[in-house]
């Protein structure tokens, strides 16, 4: 359903991305920020759904600028390479990137904004930082609380678990109390990355309830 693609951020970096498209007339377009593990299978299964929601999806190689075409498993090793990425993240980069990535597929309507893992805090960054959004969503951002004093400029949508061994249910309570005009849900005994069906922490019972909940979001706010 989906192909490769290219994408030239403002500082004329070229990046590779991935994009979906629907069958029919998209309805709107949304950009898919990926966890710690790149563009990989996960994310770009996210980007078909989303195409067969009717969306046209994009999804940039956000460590391009570090290790182009990067994709990776879950296993512990894995992991522990990954997580090499974020040691020192380069916000500016990587929101330039998305910006880029939202300028891509404008042209198609409106335009939302969902990421996973690292790409939930960017979506809450994107959301108060970049511009031509209409909606954002966030599963599972360690990142947001840090900047839950700035106030997003669209309608936003954040998802947490519960048992999140990295982000401590009085960081979600925080963003909740600091950021009332945020949408936060936590899902009762979901772990990290509970909606990623490849991972072991995936849940699917909180995971069948954030997913609708995500796609309604965005059918009430992505309208032309």
């Amino acid at each position: 359903m989906g192909h490769d693609i290219r994408l030239t951020a403002s500082d004329h970096f070229q990046f590779g991305a991935y994009r979906a498209d629907p069958a029919g007339t998209p309805k709107a377009a949304a950009v898919v920020i990926q966890e710690i593990f790149g563009v990989n299978h996960h994310i770009r299964s996210i980007c078909d759904r989303l195409a067969r929601e009717g969306y046209v999806a994009v999804a940039p190689s956000i460590f391009d600028r570090i290790e182009p075409n990067f994709q990776s498993g879950y296993s512990p090793d894995e992991v522990a390479v990954a997580r090499k990425f974020v040691a020192n993240p380069d916000w500016a980069a990587m929101l330039r990137d998305t910006q880029a990535a939202i300028d891509a597929v404008k042209d198609v309507g409106p335009v939302g904004i969902i990421g996973f893992c690292l790409g939930g805090s960017i979506a809450y960054g994107a959301a108060t930082r970049l511009s031509g959004l209409k909606a954002a969503i966030g599963y599972y951002g360690g990142a947001i609380v840090r900047s839950a004093d700035d106030k997003p400029k669209v309608p936003t949508q954040l998802h947490f678990g519960e048992k999140d061994a990295g982000i401590p249910l009085k960081d979600v309570e925080t963003i909740r109390a600091k950021r009332p005009d945020v949408e936060v849900y936590i899902y009762g005994g979901a772990q990290h990355g509970f909606n990623c069906d490849e991972r072991a922490s995936y849940d699917k019972k909180s995971a069948d309830i954030a997913w609708p909940r995500s796609m309604d979001f965005f059918a009430k706010y992505l309208k032309g």
